[in-house]
């Protein structure tokens, strides 16, 4: 489905990806874990296409990625800090990405985006603006907003870091739900226990290297790798 080859990345002289060589195929549950700076965000902001490699290539289904609307369609991006337009209500939030882009007409769209917003129990806040929302209403919008467009992966970045306790617990359990419909998630997380328990596969970043890839049994039961070792054991 998605296949990374020999990709690095670097902003000026700091080089914050190395050579990364790894693949996604459908209905994978991936955990992107490591250290601060170790070069997570970055990485799935280059799955994205939000940023450019500075070499090597992403496949999308065998192809190099031409179209970045059309990739943008089936590849969706949930954002630690939402990224709402403030001057949208809930609903013209949802719509903009499919009628803007053509993929459904607006009665369509609205249609829809009422029915995930039922589905993850904000249907009464569809006419509110994001400033009236909590923190955790946010992130549930953010998430209905990328599930319109039908994506066939679905990329988190820290998708519970400015939430408290609760909150926390609903986006997570949101997140499961998507596991549980086989949609392809790869998840960047602070959240151990979380990651333990969804993730079949996990992604080890360090110094800008993915230097584990390996089943999340293995990750946090019996791991080979040193750093990895440590990184599980300080954490707990």
């Amino acid at each position: 489905m998605l296949e990374i080859k020999n990709m690095s990345k670097s902003y000026g002289d700091q080089l914050v990806l190395k050579n990364i060589n790894a693949t996604v195929e459908k209905g994978d549950v991936i955990a992107i874990i490591g250290g601060s700076g170790s070069g997570k965000s970055t990485l799935l902001r280059c799955i994205d296409r939000l940023c450019d490699v500075s070499s090597g290539e992403i496949l999308f289904n065998g192809e190099n990625i031409k179209n970045i609307s059309f990739y943008h369609q089936k590849v969706g991006m949930v954002f630690q800090q939402f990224n709402l337009f403030p001057n949208m209500t809930v609903l013209e939030n949802i719509i903009l990405a499919p009628v803007k882009q053509k993929i459904m007409d607006r009665n369509v769209a609205v249609e829809k985006a009422l029915n995930l917003l039922s589905s993850v129990g904000l249907l009464d806040k569809k006419d509110s603006y994001p400033k009236r929302l909590s923190g955790g209403e946010k992130q549930r919008v953010a998430i209905v907003r990328t599930l319109i467009m039908n994506p066939d992966i679905i990329l988190f970045d820290e998708p519970t870091s400015s939430l408290d306790p609760k909150m926390t617990l609903e986006i997570l359990n949101l997140i499961k739900k998507l596991i549980d419909l086989n949609i392809t998630i790869l998840i960047v997380s602070h959240e151990l226990g979380f990651v333990k328990e969804v993730a079949k596969r996990v992604w080890f970043l360090s110094d800008g290297y993915i230097v584990s890839d390996t089943t999340s049994k293995e990750a946090f039961e019996s791991p080979k790798n040193k750093e990895l070792k440590d990184f599980v054991a300080n954490v707990n």
